[in-house]
């Protein structure tokens, strides 16, 4: 399997109740040797949109469904001691920031109510996410030290978007989603501020861009995209277990290309 270089003691996913954050947990715990916790995180863990959630961790004694709202520093804060106290004395391996929102407007139609909430959700909600959680990829990190950055080690991985590229804005026509888009090069940023930051802790920090993908969020302009949620997930899987040194501060898309900034 592409993934069988993945090997990750615990895994945190945000907006992990449905669409590509789903995905990616019920991946993690389908790998052959899966990750000792897997921390499923999102806004309303009781609601009925979590219900997939819940069945998956009526099977698998690894999921952790955890309550988190990324815009919330005091939400984010329980998450983190939630999670430590799940890992005992070590470390969180893979922080997949995942959470993120769209809204469908046309560059006239933008709000300052709009693009602040989406810019708050998936830019800050980013930042202020491993702000909290450095302290637990920072053991992670120092429980191999010595080895090159990896996610096998400790990493963020930043979900980003093909609309947060500023040399190749692809869809234009099908979607201006202004909010969005600046939201998601500014994520882009973050990585890159973030890869050169935590270099010295041993994180390796990647900006990932899942493809079109048939979700919710992914088909909100009335189109079909071609990419499933299982062939986004398992690319962007097999590509996290390749991520090494050199990748750290890059945005690469699911197949492990180069997405031009």
């Amino acid at each position: 399997s592409g993934m069988a270089g993945l090997q990750v003691h615990s895994v945190l996913v945000t907006g992990a109740n449905r669409g590509i954050g789903l995905g990616l947990v019920q991946h993690f715990l389908g790998m052959p040797t899966p990750p000792q916790w897997v921390f499923a995180a999102c806004r309303a863990p009781t609601g009925q949109r979590a219900q997939c959630l819940h069945h998956l961790a009526s099977k698998h004694r690894n999921l952790v469904i955890i309550p988190l709202e990324v815009t919330d520093l005091a939400s984010i804060k329980a998450a983190a001691a939630q999670v430590g106290e799940h890992l005992g004395g070590s470390g969180l391996n893979l922080l997949i920031n995942n959470a993120g929102i769209l809204k469908c407007n046309l560059l006239d139609k933008e709000t300052l109510e709009d693009m602040t909430h989406v810019y708050t959700t998936n830019t800050i909600g980013p930042l202020l996410m491993c702000q909290v959680f450095l302290p637990l990829l920072k053991k992670a990190a120092q429980a191999s030290p010595g080895s090159a950055l990896s996610c096998s080690r400790a990493a963020i991985i930043n979900i980003s978007s093909q609309g947060g590229s500023i040399s190749s804005p692809d869809g234009w026509d099908l979607m201006q989603i202004v909010s969005y888009r600046c939201s998601k090069a500014a994520l882009n940023m973050l990585t890159k501020c973030q890869s050169l930051r935590y270099k010295e802790d041993g994180v390796l920090c990647t900006a990932l861009q899942p493809g079109w993908v048939q979700t919710d969020m992914g088909s909100c302009a009335g189109h079909t995209p071609p990419v499933t949620v299982d062939e986004s997930v398992r690319g962007m899987l097999k590509v996290l277990s390749s991520l090494s040194e050199k990748d750290t501060g890059t945005f690469l898309d699911w197949e492990g290309n180069v997405v031009p900034w």
